[in-house]
């Protein structure tokens, strides 16, 4: 009677050691990760409204550039901050639309669209005065002929 209660204690610590040793290594390997991996925790993603640019060519409307954004923001900063920073983003994209000589809206895949998010990026951030806007995104980007257009 004695060996079987001696076994059943120490089948059960054996079970407990080997519970806590298998979590513990679990735990350790996921906190180990990789050092190199960009970390995004704590960034929001937000989205503005899109921006519609009228392209003008001689005088006359030729089309709309229409630009949907979204930038990564501190969370914490973007609570404590008097103004979003949403209305300074989307003057700066149509500032900067709406007078680039270099767009070619009949021709928008050759857009540098690097430098424009990066001026965007740097524009927001200094009309602010501190850095809120880690990066911007381009969800699209397209041009719409006037004719194809429809108003109401």
């Amino acid at each position: 009677m004695m060996k079987i209660l001696v076994a059943g204690i120490w089948m059960s610590a054996t079970m407990l050691a080997s519970g806590y040793g298998t979590t513990q290594y679990i735990a350790a390997q996921k906190r180990v990760g990789d050092a190199n991996e960009p970390a995004f925790v704590g960034l929001d993603y937000e989205t503005v409204k899109p921006v519609n640019v009228p392209m003008l060519f001689e005088g006359t409307l030729q089309g709309y550039v229409v630009a949907k954004l979204v930038f990564t923001a501190d969370s914490d900063v973007l609570r404590r901050l008097p103004v979003p920073p949403h209305p300074f983003l989307v003057d700066e994209a149509f500032r900067r639309l709406y007078s680039d000589d270099t767009l070619d809206f009949t021709n928008l895949e050759r857009y540098d669209l690097d430098a424009f998010t990066k001026h965007l990026k740097d524009r927001t951030n200094a009309r602010i005065g501190q850095i809120v806007v880690h990066d911007v995104l381009v969800e699209e980007f397209n041009y719409f002929d006037k004719d194809d257009v429809i108003t109401h």
